[in-house]
Order: C-alpha cells, then sequence, then structure tokens
C-alpha cells in the first residue's frame, strides 16, 4: 500500500499548475527523484504496483461512466513516447483505452479549424484517451516552421503578431470547456536531452532491429533544438493551468520517467472521486431473487 501512496505523489514535483514563472532549465532531463542513478530495480517494482492501480482506477471509471481522462503526450523525435506508453498503460483494459496519433494534417482536416481533428477524437465517458502528439503541435512545430501556417488556409488578415497568444488564449479555453463537462485532462511534456537524443539515433542506426525506426528528416531536425526548445517553455508557460497542467517528465532515464507518468495519471484518476454505481432498488429486487434462483440451481446438480 505504501509503495502506491508514493506513486500518486510521485509526480507533484514535476506538474506545472502556473505557468507563468516556468523555466524548462529548472528540470534535469537525467533525474532520477529520490531513488537515484541507481534505482532503476526499484523503480519497476513500483511501476508494476502502480500499473494495478491503474487498472482498478480504470475499471472505475468505466463503471460510473461520469468522467473521462485526456492524456496528451509531447517530446522531441526519440523521447520515448510509443515505449512509455506500452509499458505504462500494459494493464489497461483495451475497450476502454483509445490511442490518437496525430501526423501532418491532411487536405480535409486543413479545411477546419486546427482544434478540430483532436475534437472528433476525444474519449468519450468513462474511457482514457491518449493524444500521441496533439493540438499542440500548433505552437511547437508549427512554431518553428512558419511555412506551415501558411498552408492551414486561414485568412492573412487572421494571422498577424498576436497567433500564438491567440491560439494559447484558444487552447486554454478549449480545455476549460472539456474539464467543465467532465473530461479530466493531463499533459506531458518528454523531457529529453540533446545528447540523449543523439544516442538514441545512433542506436536507430547500428542496431538493424531498429532500421524501421530510423528518418532522416528527425535527425536533420535537431539543427532546430533550440528553437523547440524556445517553444516548448512559451506553451507550457501559457496554457499550465491548474485544470489541465503539464507534467515534465525526465526522460533520459527512462525507467524513472515511466513512473512519473504514471504517477500522475493515478493523482488524476483518484482525483475524480470514482466508485461503483450503486444498484436501484429494482434491480436489488432482482438479484435478491436470481441469487436464490442460482443457488438453488448449485445446490440441486
Amino acid at each position: 500500500m505504501a509503495a502506491l501512496k508514493i506513486d500518486a505523489a510521485l509526480a507533484r514535483d514535476y506538474t506545472i499548475r502556473k505557468g507563468a514563472r516556468f523555466r524548462l532549465a529548472k528540470f534535469a532531463c537525467d533525474d532520477a527523484g529520490p531513488f537515484g542513478a541507481e534505482g532503476k530495480s526499484k523503480g519497476k517494482a513500483l511501476l508494476a504496483a502502480a500499473a494495478e492501480r491503474l487498472s482498478h482506477l480504470q475499471e472505475k471509471l468505466a463503471a460510473q461512466d461520469r468522467w473521462s481522462l485526456l492524456l496528451v503526450f509531447q517530446g522531441m523525435d526519440a523521447s520515448g513516447k510509443d515505449s512509455l506508453m506500452s509499458r505504462v498503460f500494459a494493464g489497461l483494459n483495451p475497450a476502454g483505452f483509445q490511442v490518437t496519433s496525430f501526423k501532418a494534417p491532411t487536405a480535409h482536416e486543413l479545411d477546419h479549424d486546427f482544434l478540430w481533428r483532436h475534437q472528433i477524437a476525444l474519449p468519450q465517458r468513462g474511457r482514457i484517451g491518449v493524444f500521441n502528439r496533439s493540438h499542440y503541435e500548433e505552437t511547437l512545430v508549427v512554431r518553428v516552421h512558419p511555412e506551415y501556417l501558411a498552408a492551414q488556409h486561414v485568412p492573412p488578415s487572421l494571422l498577424g503578431a498576436d497567433v500564438w497568444k491567440e491560439r494559447f488564449e484558444d487552447i486554454n479555453a478549449w480545455e476549460r470547456h472539456l474539464t467543465r463537462n467532465g473530461t479530466a485532462i493531463r499533459k506531458f511534456y518528454l523531457h529529453l536531452s540533446h545528447e540523449e537524443q543523439a544516442r538514441q539515433f545512433l542506436e536507430r542506426i547500428d542496431d538493424p532491429s531498429k532500421h524501421w525506426k530510423y528518418n532522416a528528416g528527425d535527425v536533420a531536425e535537431r539543427q532546430h533544438w533550440d528553437a523547440y526548445m524556445q517553444a516548448y517553455e512559451a506553451t507550457i508557460r501559457a496554457t499550465a493551468t491548474e485544470h489541465a497542467p503539464w507534467v515534465v517528465v525526465p526522460s533520459d532515464r527512462r525507467w524513472f520517467g515511466r513512473l512519473v507518468v504514471a504517477s500522475a495519471v493515478i493523482e488524476a484518476l483518484e482525483s475524480l472521486d470514482l466508485a461503483y454505481p450503486e444498484p436501484d432498488e429494482k434491480t436489488r429486487v432482482a438479484m435478491t431473487t436470481q441469487r436464490a434462483e442460482l443457488q438453488a440451481d448449485l445446490d440441486a446438480a
């Protein structure tokens, strides 16, 4: 039980609820929290305990059918989003769990506002939904590459000097709307160092089993690293709120980053006061009657 309590609290030091003074430099990519650099084995044990807790909470979420949970994942290439999700959420029931991976928008999607394709991918009540990349690409990659903004068919008169400020306002209003209607939100930035990304890319080149992950464009994008870090800092500063906080996940030590994510998801679900619904009077009467019938069948067998 103590391990589960640690899991639920671990992410607090990495959670940003008021972004005004946020500085990315205050967070270490290779942080290992209270476990230290040699805490990998203990971290794995805690993650296994967290997986059991997540499974139990997911069942309550589905049974209650009132809330949904949206988890947003952003990070530089090779920050480990896919492997993190496969391990942290391995114990969840797939019937109540969905992952949407957002690629470059299609022509059809570009003929709608930038939030449209994300709105239609939201999880239903009782479900957990993951956005693997998300609406925040609009304040990250699009900001670093403004030519993408020019291709969005937005009237030029609406793309003035305040376009990023306006997009932050739109995102905050949208997330506020979602939380007011029963969708809890947690947003995760996988904080990877420039050096660790290089090591990950080298591994993709040197290991034949990982060649399928290699993309020359990902490596070329490293030349924009500083611009991306500035964009992430500005985005988190402008959109970290009490109702939709960001979690800065140390990602050089992947075992610890997974534990931070599990901790934050447990905290989010436990904050919803989930409970199994009570049967109504008609159902209780039917249960009593049918229990007697079923027991009689067993006794007669």
